[in-house]
């Protein structure tokens, strides 16, 4: 009798204690503007704003001496949906357009070059790349590669001759066929969105119960730890699952990102990473009892990782074996996985299951140091 009226007892302080969370978030927009306003503003931000695809590329075009067949090449430029051809009369004019950033490329035409089109060694064309951005340089590099390789072809047919190259490529892209960008980034920041709502939401929950005062309210209360903890998290998960909700809809539907997988492999996956990042941010909040310390450890700690080390911009195969090592204790690094997987290639399990694993481990660590940090006593 005394145990089930105990086991009431507390359900009926744990009701309590989360009723009384979501009046505090009700009361302050901070935290609905963090699941929120904070998703939308970062959606829109990258989602437009950054794109790792390099078309329009303004190319400079010199062109010593007009001929039929360098107007036939320069045609080729034209009609590429990749480079902008812009026309000068010097190779000197166009490296100044290049130094001023009007162009990212130089082609030049010598005068011999309708000649020695038709002689045996072949005429030669210069290609001069902006190379302070080594992959842009890269990209425009094969870009013009592309559009000569394309005007031989044309060329050799004109003249009925068969144009052979000694290695036909046939190209096939899986997972991301019209090598969209954003269809690479929109899910990753849905990772890093996640990670700044799970951390900053509850960075500032205990460490605003110790400023105010609170927290030793608290304390002498019959709630154990463990019910403080429960209490603290579901409603900031529930707050953190409805940002979840919103950022799917737009990558979904505003940024037209397929999701070949299950939803619902994606919202169980993604709870779990919420709960791992709840944990972080309530181990910080813990450890920090200063809402401004906590909120700076939270961005430093999490957001600056998850942007760097998870795979969101910088592939984690190229970076040096030790950085590798490191992000192994991210938790992003595996959130992420999971979700290029999940939206663009399927229900892939085998890289599903052990990711959703690493971040089980994670969110149990987190709360378990929280929780042993976080004893009943006032220090």
């Amino acid at each position: 009798m005394s145990q089930h009226m105990h086991t009431g007892s507390a359900g009926i302080r744990l009701r309590g204690l989360i009723r009384k969370e979501f009046l505090q978030i009700v009361r302050d927009p901070s935290s609905i503007a963090i699941a929120f306003l904070m998703p939308i503003i970062l959606l829109l931000l990258f989602g437009y704003g950054v794109s790792l695809d390099s078309e329009h590329v303004p190319v400079a075009l010199v062109v010593e001496k007009a001929t039929a067949d360098t107007s036939e090449f320069t045609a080729e430029f034209e009609h590429s949906k990749y480079l902008v051809p812009k026309y000068y009369a010097t190779t000197r004019e166009a490296g100044q357009a290049m130094l001023a950033g009007d162009v990212n490329a130089i082609v030049v035409l010598r005068q011999d070059f309708g000649r020695t089109l038709r002689q045996s060694d072949g005429a030669t064309i210069q290609l001069i790349v902006n190379g302070v951005d080594a992959n842009t340089a890269r990209i425009v590099s094969g870009y013009v590669q592309g559009a000569w390789g394309k005007w031989l072809e044309h060329y050799a047919q004109q003249r009925g001759q068969k144009f052979e190259a000694p290695v036909q490529l046939e190209q096939r892209v899986w997972f991301n066929s019209e090598l969209r960008s954003r269809n690479f980034l929109v899910p990753g920041l849905v990772a890093l969105i996640m990670t700044l709502i799970g951390a900053l939401l509850t960075a500032m929950v205990m460490s605003r119960e110790w400023e105010r005062g609170t927290m030793e309210a608290l304390m002498v209360t019959p709630l154990s730890m463990s019910e403080v903890i429960i209490g603290k998290l579901l409603p900031y998960f529930v707050l953190g699952m409805g940002g979840l909700a919103l950022a799917v809809s737009m990558a979904l539907w505003m940024f037209e990102v397929p999701l070949r997988g299950s939803l619902w492999v994606l919202i169980a996956t993604s709870a779990l990473f919420l709960i791992a990042a709840l944990g972080m941010g309530l181990l910080i909040s813990t450890v920090a009892r200063s809402q401004f310390v906590a909120g700076q450890v939270a961005l430093i700690a999490t957001f600056l990782p998850a942007f760097l080390l998870s795979g969101f911009i910088f592939d984690i195969g190229s970076m040096p074996p030790v950085v590798q090592f490191i992000t192994h204790i991210v938790a992003a690094r595996y959130y992420i996985a999971i979700l290029q997987t999940v939206f663009l290639a399927g229900n892939d399990w085998s890289v599903i299951v052990p990711n959703a694993l690493a971040l089980l481990a994670m969110a149990t660590l987190f709360l378990g140091v929280t929780w042993r940090k976080s004893r009943k006593r006032l220090e």
